[in-house]
């Protein structure tokens, strides 16, 4: 699963919306900041009360651009609405979100910021 993760992500990235988002500034800090079974828990924390129910509240607007690196993952992983996980997940509307659903999502928003709080070959210490 993790390669299959791995090739959606970069899929995703090469749309020019998605491909917007990086963690910067205060989004970036936290994730640094913080464990990944914090930011792993955070993360399910957010999706089962904003995304998971059968009809969210604001679909479609529910979720921040910015405030949180599980909401810049949102965006970025096309996790942020029913509406996208339909579209790019083929997770359908119009039901709660499965535990096998809720851990997928859980799972791309956690390997997303992953893959971001990873600097760059040319920027590690030697």
């Amino acid at each position: 699963m993790p390669d299959e993760i791995d090739e959606r992500l970069d899929r995703l990235a090469s749309q020019p919306f998605r491909a917007r988002f990086a963690l910067r500034g205060p989004d970036r800090v936290t994730a640094e900041s913080r464990t990944s079974s914090a930011l792993r828990q955070h993360a399910r924390d957010i999706i089962r009360k904003r995304v998971a129910p059968a009809q969210p509240r604001n679909d479609g607007r529910q979720t921040p651009y910015r405030g949180h690196p599980v909401f810049v993952a949102q965006h970025a992983t096309a996790t942020c609405c029913r509406t996208c996980l339909a579209k790019w997940h083929n997770i359908p509307a119009g039901h709660e979100l499965t535990s096998e659903q809720l851990d997928y999502v859980v799972e791309v928003i956690t390997r997303w910021i992953e893959r971001q709080a990873v600097p760059p070959p040319s920027e590690r210490q030697q």
